[in-house]
């Protein structure tokens, strides 16, 4: 039962068409003939056949024929809507079944959703939106043959027979969505058995909800919202607030204006943007003329060659864009190239100022050790050897405190670690030592 379109713009220019709905009552037949354009729906004509049970169907066939003539739809295949009490409407969730395989889920389950016995019902079956819920109608094959009868006898041409809420669902979405946080519309009719309450509804939990109660007004509602999940702040509608408005230009004189039958003429003039359930056989469905779908057709078209034509200078723009570019590009290369090779070669300079600052820095550095290491070394103490090295420092020499000297290199914040490499021994001023201590300011 989802809309066939989607997109708001597209279902704006396809909302054309003219439609007719059939609601079979237990005495008379109320017809309804709608106009839908982009922006309103109006009505085109109502009539009401009375006692059409009892009266031959040729007779109130031509009175049905002559009223289409009349408002130029003989082309029209209508859709009739059957009493709500003899179909049965069930909600079916089938997590996960597509679309392709939905027909043979449903008639598994078949069985289950009636009480009638097998191969005596026909059924009939949509999607719910984009949902994992099912809409199945179900109602006896002796029903169903009734009113296909009657009505071929009458000349009647049908397109599909239906119940009441497939038909509120469909052409309550034909111009604005209806609230999505769920609501109950309510109805009361009568009937031979006596009045009843007739409820349609939606909700997150059940996208389509359609019953009869023999209740009062009040403790139906409840029923319903109890079934849809619904709170008591739940919106209570009535049917002609579901459904959109009629234009004011309709017919001056005539029956009331039945909301089921406006509610099949809306779905009915616009099959492509909704399919209502339908239970009469694929066999003996009538097609309407598709001459009504010709200035659609136009649009359509022109629609597309528009569609075609901005797309072609999309790509046109984008082509001398490009174009453009490049030249721009070439343009613009040998002056990018240049400044590449000056960012070189400023980088390389860069990097050579360092090195020759990390050298004067280094050189400054072994100077600052060769002084303090002097100044340790007192006289008559002297080096024989020094060897500095940006990571340590060796001494090879004598002196007279060379114990003392080794405590002084531990004191000094430029050396660590200071130890003897060898044996202290003995010379001419006094002790031979050989020291190594590292660097502590690296000399970087």
């Amino acid at each position: 039962m989802a809309a066939v379109i989607e997109s708001p713009a597209l279902r704006t220019l396809l909302r054309f068409g003219s439609g007719a709905g059939i609601v079979a009552g237990e005495r008379d037949l109320d017809v309804c003939l709608a106009r839908v354009r982009p922006g309103r729906a109006g009505v085109a004509g109502l009539l009401r056949i009375e006692n059409y049970r009892e009266r031959p169907a040729s007779e109130w066939g031509r009175e049905y024929a002559a009223f289409l003539a009349k408002h130029q739809a003989s082309h029209l295949a209508a859709w009739l809507v059957l009493p709500r009490q003899e179909v049965i409407v069930r909600h079916l969730r089938l997590p996960g079944v597509a679309d392709r395989d939905a027909a043979a889920a449903v008639a598994f389950q078949l069985d289950s959703l009636h009480p009638f016995a097998s191969g005596e019902v026909l059924h009939g079956f949509r999607r719910i939106g984009r949902t994992a819920s099912f809409c199945v109608a179900v109602a006896e094959q002796q029903v169903i043959d009734f009113y296909t009868a009657l009505f071929a006898e009458a000349g009647v041409k049908l397109a599909g027979i239906t119940f009441s809420g497939s038909a509120v669902f469909v052409s309550a979405r034909l111009y604005a969505p209806p609230p999505a946080e769920g609501f109950l519309a309510v109805r009361e009719t009568e009937a031979a058995a006596g009045p009843s309450v007739e409820i349609y509804g939606e909700s997150p939990a059940c996208p389509l909800f359609s019953a009869v109660f023999d209740q009062p007004r009040e403790r139906a509602a409840a029923l319903a919202a109890a079934e849809l999940r619904l709170g008591p702040e739940a919106p209570v509608l009535a049917w002609e607030e579901l459904l959109p408005k009629p234009a004011a230009d309709g017919p001056a004189a005539g029956p009331a204006l039945s909301p089921e039958a406006w509610a099949a003429a809306l779905a009915a003039a616009c099959p492509h943007l909704g399919a209502t359930v339908n239970l009469l056989p694929p066999a003996m469905r009538a097609a309407s003329s598709r001459a009504q779908y010709a200035p659609t057709a136009v649009l359509a078209a022109v629609l597309v060659l528009l569609g075609a034509a901005i797309a072609a200078d999309g790509l046109w723009m984008e082509r001398q864009y490009r174009r453009l570019l490049e030249a721009e590009m070439a343009r613009l290369t040998p002056q990018a190239q240049h400044v590449e090779k000056l960012d070189r070669e400023m980088a390389a300079a860069v990097q050579r100022i360092e090195l020759l600052e990390a050298f004067r820095r280094r050189t400054r550095s072994h100077l600052d050790a060769l002084l303090e290491l002097n100044n340790m070394i007192e006289p008559p103490g002297w080096l024989l050897s020094l060897q500095v090295t940006p990571e340590q420092a060796s001494l090879w020499g004598e002196s007279p405190r060379a114990d003392e000297l080794l405590k002084k290199l531990e004191a000094s914040p430029r050396f660590q670690g200071a130890e003897f490499t060898a044996p202290l021994s003995r010379g001419a001023a006094g002790d031979v030592f050989r020291i190594r201590a590292r660097r502590e300011d690296g000399a970087r």
